[in-house]
């Protein structure tokens, strides 16, 4: 009986013990694929679970905000990030990736898109929501200094993430979508138009940081440092994102 209830015992342990090395991660929509990936193969490789959830970063530093039980938080931009290290809910933040912009279209769509210009012949544009959510800010700001926003922006159908402008454009609701060229790699419905110069557009960054309020602060620092190792660094890369430079004298 005693060896039952011993058995028992370490039982319950080896589960909580499970639990207890178990971290959300709040991560940005475009990161679907390539964090899906990495978190299984840190479980693999550390015997711990990572689970992503993923929504427009605006969303997401809301909910960070509101309770929600998140270890680890990577923006799609550092405005994002910017907000919730001022509301103290993060710490120890780094640039993770970078990212560019690209015009999309149906892929059986014959417009030709040579420059930013080119949107106006068009209807309607998906944007991420350019009052909140990171690509939709990427694009106004892009429009805006090639002094095209007033001309173009009322064409611009606002959505909640980038993904969600992405399948407007798949399901050919609109004649186009301003997303990422991460998300453009994953789709089978919509094909690049034209790739918005580097020069043209804002610098696309991702931060990561550990949330202040986790109960797993190891686990979520050891995920985040895996993020960075050339496990992780190879996946991102294989779905499109470039790795950020960490800036000269940053601990």
């Amino acid at each position: 009986m005693k060896s039952l209830i011993l058995c028992s015992f370490l039982a319950l342990a080896a589960v909580l013990s499970a639990r207890a090395g178990e971290i959300r991660v709040a991560a940005a929509a475009s990161l679907t694929e390539a964090l899906t990936e990495i978190a299984a193969a840190y479980e693999k490789d550390s015997g711990n679970k990572a689970t992503p959830v993923f929504a427009g970063s605006n969303v997401l530093v809301r909910q960070i905000q509101e309770g929600a039980p998140i270890d680890v938080f990577i923006s799609a931009d550092e405005a994002n990030m910017d907000k919730a290290t001022k509301a103290n809910l993060v710490k120890e933040v780094a640039p993770l990736l970078t990212n560019s912009l690209v015009i999309v279209v149906p892929s059986d769509s014959s417009a030709k898109i040579a420059s930013a210009a080119d949107l106006a012949s068009l209807k309607r544009i998906s944007i991420g929501d350019p009052a909140a959510v990171p690509a939709g800010v990427y694009a106004k700001a892009w429009l805006t200094k090639a002094g095209l926003w007033e001309k173009i922006g009322p064409k611009c159908i606002a959505s909640e993430n980038v993904r969600a402008a992405l399948a407007a454009v798949e399901s050919g609701n609109v004649d186009a979508a301003i997303v990422y060229k991460t998300d453009a790699a994953v789709s089978r419905k919509a094909k690049v138009a034209w790739t918005v110069p580097a020069g043209d557009a804002p610098e696309i960054i991702y931060p990561v940081a550990v949330c202040t309020e986790s109960k797993h602060a190891d686990g979520a620092a050891k995920f985040v440092t895996f993020l960075k190792s050339e496990k992780a660094t190879a996946v991102f890369k294989a779905r499109g994102f470039g790795i950020a430079q960490v800036p000269t004298g940053a601990h």
